[in-house]
């Protein structure tokens, strides 16, 4: 297998539209690596760049050490999984995988073992004599995932190749490609704008908006340590609430959010917060760090009082909305506490687990 290294790559159209700008990582070699973002960030341009299929505009890519930029796709040792599957309709399972090795001239009994290898793996070696209408969805990824397992690449590739499935075929396979890469050792790159697949799946995360890149990190860090708000909006289910304010001097510092109706008490390092007093400021809280005021056990920590607007039971757990200063904020709590639209109800929250960002720059600052 091998490395990917990418340095200050850029895409430009025509028109001046600037697709992906400057971005720099590497993929280490038998690393796992997803590309997030939401639709039009440059996720897919960056990786089709990678596979050759894209000119880079500026920049330099690198694979195995080696200056890939004017080398073509075919020989880049890459293969690439799609979003569609890309069989052909009139070859069976079997000359489907082996395509690419026939095409390159391999043996026929090399062929034969690739094919039957890479189906065994899959689960598909019962399907090689069917064509692809006589397949199921899930069964057309598998062999699209085979004929790029045959060829034994240093790289593989994957654009978005489970947003055709179900919700349920989804996370199976989100499973059997986790496990590929564990059995294969393969160095793999992963597109997708699911952030629960990126964080289920990769060893590290690119997070990406607008065309550059935001944040690279494991998936934990992304999650506790997000670099600014669009990251910390982006990673999590439900999303991050967000509360703007500002932090005034009172009793110590202490946030105060625009209509006064949430605050709490700045325990950081007040060094930290001194440039900021009556700037605004914006407060992340996760769903998840709500906790009901009847399952407090420290008394000294502070109550938001709301009124519920909507419950939605998901099974073991339940998504309350209610509001801040008018903004709508969810909170994920067990669904053993029973609550119901219009009840009042009182919320603390993990002191701890609260995230702050420039309200201009939107930047991280504790």
């Amino acid at each position: 297998m091998a490395e990917v290294k990418l340095q200050n790559v850029s895409k430009v159209y025509e028109n001046n539209v600037v697709a992906v700008k400057d971005i720099s990582f590497t993929v280490e070699d038998k690393e796992f690596v997803v590309l997030v973002g939401p639709s039009g960030c440059g996720k897919t341009t960056t990786l089709r760049m990678i596979a050759g299929l894209e000119e880079i505009s500026k920049g330099e890519l690198y694979i195995d050490g080696k200056l890939m930029n004017d080398v073509p796709a075919k020989d880049r040792d890459i293969a690439m999984v799609f979003q569609n599957y890309a069989l052909y309709p009139h070859m069976t399972v079997f000359e489907n995988m082996a395509f690419g090795l026939k095409i390159r001239k391999y043996p026929k009994n090399e062929i034969k073992k690739r094919v039957e290898e890479a189906a065994k793996i899959l689960g598909i070696d019962h399907l090689l004599n069917r064509k692809p209408k006589q397949l199921s969805g899930g069964q057309r990824q598998r062999v699209a995932v085979g004929r790029a397992i045959v060829r034994k690449p240093k790289v593989f590739l994957f654009d978005e190749p489970l947003s055709n499935l179900d919700a349920k075929l989804r996370v199976q396979m989100r499973t059997e490609i986790s496990k590929l890469h564990q059995k294969l050792e393969a160095t793999m790159i992963y597109v997708t704008h699911d952030q629960t697949e990126a964080m289920t799946m990769g060893d590290r995360i690119v997070v990406m908006k607008d065309g550059i890149v935001q944040q690279i990190d494991t998936p934990l860090n992304l999650y506790n340590r997000p670099i600014n708000k669009f990251v910390a909006g982006f990673i999590g289910s439900p999303a991050m609430n967000f509360i703007p304010g500002k932090i005034i001097r009172y009793n110590g510092l202490r946030f105060v959010s625009d209509k006064n109706q949430f605050s709490f008490l700045i325990n950081e390092n007040q060094n930290t917060f001194d440039n900021y007093i009556d700037k605004k400021i914006i407060v992340g809280i996760r769903p998840e760090d709500f906790i009901p005021a009847s399952m407090m056990q420290n008394d000294n920590l502070e109550e938001i009082n709301c009124e519920v607007d909507v419950v939605e039971p998901m099974g073991n757990e339940s998504f309350v909305y209610f509001q801040i200063d008018e903004i709508q904020i969810v909170a994920r709590i067990s669904s053993s506490i029973i609550i119901k639209p219009g009840q009042k109800f009182s919320f603390s929250y993990n002191p701890a687990k609260i995230h702050l960002f420039d309200g201009e720059s939107e930047k991280r600052i504790a």
